[in-house]
């Protein structure tokens, strides 16, 4: 493994990297079981790829918040590292692919120098805080929720409790009412509140909680109309805590949020929630407004560029479909759409080169796989269309009907069946080239997964794709379930779409030209998309796309997926989205030696909640290994907890394990607290190691 920079300026970050080294190192040398290194690469956002041998690297980009500078870095590592392209994802991360695994510590290191991480991006963490990209200058916010996203984002990363859940979660905050950032697909999703007491402003936020998409979407339900900014952070630990001990560990396909919702409901869960305040790291915490610092705004111009005749049109609609008044009077945002998310490294650099004298030096990767430029003068906006133009980044329609969202599919994703990222371009194409005043709607949103699990969104699409297949004359057929009728309603309310009907892929165009067609003939009668399809229904669509799904018609075309020359092959890998369970003894009794490690480690550094929820987890995960040497086996953290208590507290000469565990939520994280249960913690994990060397010593 080549040489890497480890003194760094942030010690923590070193550390890390570091660590990842280590562990990349034992693992070759087979110190490190590889059901258990795999949670820890996806823990440092390093993800199995189709393609044996290579890992995908997703990077955080906190609210999508990026400079001049950090693209120029990625672009950087990705050339030296990996494919030399970048991948924009709808979670405003930036991905790059085809990297060696020994390399990934050396790739950290180069991009921690541009507070730049990869730490959480992937497994059961809170992933990227995603936030509208047009925070700071949509003219409809009632202030920038940028510093709150850029708050959550420091403040849950590498914290205690949010760093093993049992499945991810996710944090969303929208600019306004519209809900640009679906705020109800969110684990917790914010919309930005202002309320006024005595002549004075006072900031809070719309709360919705459970949400998510996956195979089985849920929207996120109300818990308050207006929680004071500085009790959104204290609330959401609290609900992470609850998280972490009720939560489902086994079934993973049951394991997100809404499924304990469901389980618990959604009274009862809030009411623990309540519960588990006095135990939280801080009761109020007022977040920096002024954290996210003001861009450089570039001089002006000296003269506006001239159009050329034969631009001229083109210049008009991309001006109608890419360009808005910001709140900042005199300046614009200009979107940019980027084809399937994907920018070449040598195209990143000449678009920095030729739009860094125009827009302000940090843009935002959007939630569909774009950017958006910031304070373009009006005088300069003609100069930035020709530049974008030059390197093919000019195209019409951000956010219309002729801007489809989707995941990488099979091209590069494990879980992936039918190719995706092909299929939105073909898709594209038909609105460019048949459709072309659907270039203006933005109500109409098409998305594609290529597969049920929703990474492109199609949950919540108005029409929307996942991969699937079929068996049709004796071979599988690749084919796209159809979707419709989802989409946000604003101010945290929001749509599952319907599953209609399921289709052969190739005929996906054919849908989408049945149902822009019928829609051009009846829609204005309805005042929206959403209204003309529930005015008609969903038997009325199923009924309009049948003749498209009829098996009698299918061809040999039919059996190749789109970007292929050969019959189609269900070929489906093993899902990395999340960390795995690991049922191993003796990993889990080092896992637990580990974790009383930290506790130490906190408790050194003063940070008393954290050195609690260290010492928690070390009494979970030392009840866990010695009930599995047993042949028990428990799915949650809390089930765990009364099983230990039910078979082995007395013999461990615990009087209630429950009654120690569960001091947790009982007590202020003081000092003295902490020292008493690290103390605890630590008779336990040497009860723990002992019991099971008598157990070893007897099989012998």
């Amino acid at each position: 493994m080549q040489s890497f920079r480890s003194e760094l300026e942030n010690p923590l970050v070193a550390k890390e990297i570091i660590d990842l080294d280590k562990k990349i190192r034992a693992f070759r040398e087979g110190k490190i079981h590889d059901e258990k290194f795999r949670s820890l690469r996806l823990a440092r956002g390093i993800y199995g790829q189709r393609q044996p041998g290579v890992q995908m690297v997703r990077i955080k980009i906190p609210f999508g918040k990026i400079t001049f500078k950090q693209i120029l870095k990625i672009a950087d590592v990705s050339d030296e590292y990996a494919s030399k392209n970048l991948h924009f994802t709808t979670r405003q991360d930036i991905q790059i692919h085809y990297v060696s695994l020994d390399r990934t510590p050396e790739l950290w290191a180069k991009l921690a120098e541009d507070d730049i991480t990869i730490r959480e991006a992937c497994s059961n963490t809170v992933r990227n805080v995603t936030a509208s990209c047009t925070a700071g200058i949509d003219p409809a916010e009632p202030f920038d929720v940028s510093a709150y996203a850029h708050g959550f984002f420091k403040y849950f990363l590498g914290n205690p409790v949010s760093m093993e859940l049992g499945r991810k979660f996710k944090f969303g905050f929208s600019s306004s009412e519209e809900d640009t950032a679906f705020s109800f697909i969110h684990d917790i999703g914010f919309i930005p509140k202002v309320k006024y007491e005595n002549g004075e402003e006072i900031r809070g936020f719309k709360v919705v909680l459970g949400g998510s998409l996956g195979a089985q979407p849920y929207i996120g339900q109300l818990v308050t109309d207006f929680m004071h900014e500085d009790l959104i952070i204290p609330f959401s630990e609290a609900v992470l805590r609850v998280f972490d001990r009720y939560g489902e560990r086994t079934n993973r396909n049951k394991a997100r949020l809404k499924f304990l919702l469901n389980k618990v409901g959604f009274d009862e869960f809030l009411k623990m929630v309540e519960e588990e305040r006095i135990s939280t790291k801080v009761k109020t915490y007022k977040i920096d407004r002024n954290v996210v610092d003001t861009p450089n705004i570039p001089e002006p111009v000296a003269a506006p560029a001239e159009i050329p005749v034969n631009k001229q049109l083109a210049y008009e609609v991309w001006s109608g479909t890419n360009i808005f008044s910001q709140k900042q009077e005199g300046f614009y945002g200009v979107y940019v759409k980027v084809k399937t998310g994907d920018m070449s490294t040598a195209k990143v650099r000449q678009f920095v080169e030729a739009v860094r004298p125009l827009i302000a030096d940090e843009m935002r990767v959007t939630i569909n796989q774009g950017l958006l430029l910031k304070y373009v003068r009006k005088e300069a906006l003609p100069a930035l269309f020709l530049a974008l133009d030059e390197l093919g980044l000019s195209e019409p329609g951000h956010n219309s009907v002729a801007d489809v969202t989707t995941c990488p599919g099979t091209d590069t994703c494990n879980l992936g069946i039918s190719n995706s990222m092909e299929l939105s371009r073909v898709l594209e194409s038909v609105v460019h080239e048949e459709y072309a005043d659907f270039v203006y709607n933005k109500e109409i949103k098409i998305k594609i997964s290529g597969c049920m699990n929703s990474c492109g969104q199609h949950g919540i699409a108005h029409i929307g794709f996942h991969g699937s297949s079929m068996k049709v004359n004796g071979k599988i057929m690749p084919t796209v379930q159809v979707l419709l009728g989802g989409g946000a309603v604003g101010n945290g309310e929001g749509r599952a779409a319907d599953k209609v009907i399921k289709v052969p892929s190739k005929r996906a165009p054919q849908v989408l030209r049945t149902i822009l067609d019928d829609y051009s003939i009846k829609g204005e009668a309805y005042g929206s998309f959403l209204n003309y399809y529930d005015g008609l229904g969903k038997d009325y669509f199923y009924q309009l796309l049948k003749p498209i799904a009829d098996q009698e018609t299918v061809t040999d075309d039919d059996f190749i997926d789109w970007g292929q020359n050969e019959d189609f092959v269900r070929a489906i890998g093993v899902g990395e989205c999340a960390g795995v369970v690991i049922d191993l003894v003796a990993t889990l009794i080092f896992e637990t030696e580990e974790k009383y490690g930290w506790a130490l480690e906190a408790y050194d550094q003063e940070l008393w909640a954290d050195a609690i929820y260290h010492a928690y987890n070390t009494l979970i995960s030392g009840a866990k290994a010695i009930l599995l040497d047993k042949g028990i086996s428990q799915s949650t953290q809390i089930a765990i907890i009364k099983a230990f208590d039910e078979h082995f507290a007395a013999e461990f000469e615990i009087n209630g394990f429950t009654d120690l565990v569960l001091q947790i939520n009982k007590y202020e994280p003081s000092q003295e607290f902490a020292e008493a249960y690290l103390a605890q913690s630590r008779d336990f994990l040497e009860k723990v190691k002992s019991f099971r060397g008598k157990a070893e010593q007897v099989a012998q």
